[in-house]
């Protein structure tokens, strides 16, 4: 079983950028593909970015491509996720999850449809977002 831990969430104001981190341990970090979600409250949970560890592929919802970065860092065992131009619909709690292999997501045609919570094994405890002037 692999234990994930979230942090760098903060207040920040609209336009702004987080750095937010996935420590991973309990397993070998290179099998596995990281996710982060988030859950607005009242809104169902969403995944918004992936990466592959082994191969660097990444993935991104259409809401965040070009504003957000998924990242891994390898000899320190965590996934990191840049948001760039925070916007107050970002406000939400962020969770990173795992999955065995690669990334799990559904297609719509060529593009990415959904990265999809029923794909992901292990879970954070989430580290909160709020994006307020």
């Amino acid at each position: 079983e692999v234990q994930l831990v979230e942090s760098g969430g903060a207040l920040v104001q609209p336009g702004g950028s987080l750095r937010l981190s996935c420590a991973a341990s309990g397993a070998t970090f290179d099998d596995y593909a990281i996710a982060w979600f988030r859950q607005a409250p009242g809104k169902e949970r969403e995944g918004i970015s992936c990466i592959t560890i082994s191969n660097g592929d990444t993935y991104y919802l259409s809401s965040v491509k070009g504003r957000f970065t998924i990242s891994a860092d390898r000899a320190k065992n965590t996934v990191y996720l840049q948001a760039d131009g925070l916007k107050p619909e970002d406000t939400a709690d962020y969770y990173c999850a795992d999955t065995i292999n690669r990334c799990a997501w559904v297609s719509e045609g060529r593009r990415l449809r959904q990265i999809p919570a029923w794909g992901y094994e292990d879970w954070g405890q989430g580290t909160q977002v709020t994006v307020s002037a």
